[in-house]
């Protein structure tokens, strides 16, 4: 099962390497990952999704409490989480009908346009892992020239209770 895991840490050289490190010795793998600095100055968030049970992640988690410069980590659960990734695919383009049925296809699932050409057309998609991988399905007998994915970031929900 796919899990995805908040690492708050110090913003400082070496920490990804560090972070990085961690998951190679411990032949872990990496799904994807995304950095980037967060609202408190000196502080960078990493987002991790990794495959593996219960018991894996929960070593990972106490792995990476154990390394220096990690402030925080916890696993942002799929009802507990908003989760978002962006995708951007390039598509072939052999004529207006083409054309047009991704144009069409991508209004349906509310994505956006970025570019036309006359061979390709390039579509932004943003949402959830899943609703990308559903997408790119249906662009395949198109003809996928070029993807680029961001990786997926998220936050965790507010905790409501009490």
């Amino acid at each position: 099962m796919k899990h995805t895991i908040e690492i708050l840490v110090n913003d400082e050289p070496g920490v990804m390497t560090r972070v990085a490190g961690l998951f190679a010795r411990r032949g872990y793998n990496i799904d994807t990952i995304t950095v980037g600095k967060t609202h408190t100055p000196g502080k960078s968030k990493i987002i991790i999704t990794a495959i593996g049970d219960e018991k894996t992640i929960a070593q990972i988690e106490k792995q990476l409490n154990k390394l220096i410069d990690v402030l925080h980590v916890i696993e942002l659960k799929p009802e507990d989480a908003v989760t978002r990734e962006i995708c951007l695919a390039k598509m072939t383009v052999a004529g207006k009908k083409e054309k047009e049925e991704i144009v069409n296809y991508a209004n349906v699932y509310k994505n956006k346009v970025v570019d036309i050409t006359p061979k390709t057309i390039t579509v932004e998609i943003v949402g959830e892992p899943q609703k990308i991988d559903t997408f790119l399905e249906l662009m395949k007998p198109f003809g996928i020239l070029d993807m680029s994915r961001s990786g997926v970031t998220g936050i965790a929900r507010e905790n409501l209770k009490g």
